[in-house]
Formats: C-alpha cells, structure tokens, sequence
C-alpha cells in the first residue's frame, strides 16, 4: 500500500510540475501540496 501510495504522491507532484511550467501556478500548487500530503513521508489521508 505504501508503494502505491509514493507513486501517486510522485505523479501529483510531476503533475504539479508541468502544471506551473504551463503557467498553471495555482493548480500546480495544489498538486504539489496533494502529492506531499498523500505520500507516505506526509500525512496520509487514506489512515
């Protein structure tokens, strides 16, 4: 589970990325701050 957990974490925050690369800023933001929340080295919203 915490495997699945770090790849989604790692796709948000790419995600978020090239989200700000596109001049996203907002939506960028918040996927990097989702993708740290929900990795397994963050709070974990799933427990």
């Amino acid at each position: 589970m915490a495997t699945i957990l770090w790849i989604i974490a790692a796709l948000l925050v790419i995600s978020g990325i090239f989200a700000i690369l596109r001049k996203q800023l907002v939506w960028g933001i918040v996927l990097i701050v989702v993708g740290c929340l929900v990795g397994p080295g963050g709070v974990s919203i799933f427990g």
